[in-house]
């Protein structure tokens, strides 16, 4: 169900008390993540508010030229009346941004396995990207939305439906996304920076999953090690959206990728088919997501966490979560 009016005017009161604000996003930011963050960092910018934006592994650089980007901190400083964080399902997700800060005020996110730790939180697990709540909650706050604006939160609807392809897009999602093009978003570019264009690096680090790529009946991975970064010279964290390249095989039905993020930790992404309830295992693990879009960041070392990983997810392919 859409969220309530109630809860939008309860956010514009606190938002409109509040001078200083803090806006943070979760680790290894996607589209939707910087989209969302950009979107609302710059809207209430516009209404005179003192705002931070801050994203502790800084902005990729398929969102770099989004304005306002190079704004955005890896680090919080100084006080503040009032923290929001976007497109994140746990505290744990905005990494150390908040210090020792453990109040929420507010939580925009559309994932289902969002905890809900806020104060206040707007949690639309019908929303496509988190940017669709942004866009719902300006609507209702009548702020204009600038060709700035327009262009991150289209950008969080891109790449959350990876070009409108997903099966949670809805007519209403066109609509949204038409009405953010007639405030000054250029689709084409959006499309074309977020979903098409790779940087070198990106291309290299793909070289070394896809040399490895394995696969087992319908379930299908591959690692990629903190030595492949270097060797790509990648300066990101992340699996440069390999997974979803990966996630496009035919007859594979779950999609795993092993991103080594130290020696003693992994970063684990699945994809899966209709049928299929990844976000079971991710929550399982301190992790979260979607049904079949998950992750989670796991202790211990390559070696274990694949084993341990490809076990579940093959108890689920043999039907022990099938939904």
């Amino acid at each position: 169900m859409p969220l309530d009016n109630s809860l939008f005017e309860q956010a514009l009161k606190q938002f409109d008390s509040s001078q200083r604000i803090l806006v943070a996003c979760h680790l290894r930011p996607d589209g939707d993540a910087i989209g969302s963050l950009l979107g609302l960092g710059l809207a209430l910018r516009s209404w005179g508010k003192q705002v931070q934006m801050v994203c502790e592994d800084g902005v990729p650089s398929s969102c770099r030229h989004l304005d306002g980007s190079m704004e955005i901190r890896r680090k919080a400083e100084g006080e503040f009346d009032l923290v929001c964080l976007v497109d994140c399902s746990d505290l744990e997700r905005a990494g150390s941004v908040l210090g020792n800060r453990q109040r929420v005020e507010i939580n925009i996110d559309h994932h289902p396995t969002n905890l809900n730790f806020a104060d206040l939180n707007l949690v639309d697990v019908q929303a496509v990207a988190t940017t669709e709540i942004i866009v719902e909650l300006l609507s209702q706050w009548e702020v204009t939305i600038t060709p700035p604006i327009a262009t991150a939160l289209l950008t969080g609807l891109v790449t959350d439906t990876i070009g409108f392809r997903t099966s949670n897009v809805k007519p209403s999602t066109l609509q949204m996304a038409a009405h953010l093009m007639e405030r000054g978003a250029d689709l084409a570019t959006l499309y074309r920076r977020a979903l098409v264009d790779r940087s070198f690096e990106a291309m290299r680090l793909w070289g070394a999953g896809l040399s490895r790529l394995e696969r087992n009946g319908r379930l299908l991975w591959t690692t990629l090690t903190l030595d492949d970064r270097k060797a790509a010279r990648y300066p990101g964290r992340d699996d440069a959206d390999l997974i979803n390249v990966l996630s496009t095989v035919e007859d594979a039905d779950i999609t795993i990728i092993f991103v080594e993020q130290s020696k003693e930790r992994v970063k684990v992404s699945w994809r899966a088919q209709p049928g299929f309830d990844v976000s079971k295992i991710a929550v399982s693990l301190g992790g979260g997501g979607h049904t079949a879009a998950a992750g989670a960041e796991i202790q211990g070392s390559m070696q274990e966490v694949q084993a341990t990983i490809l076990e579940l997810t093959r108890s689920l392919l043999n039907g022990g979560q099938h939904v």
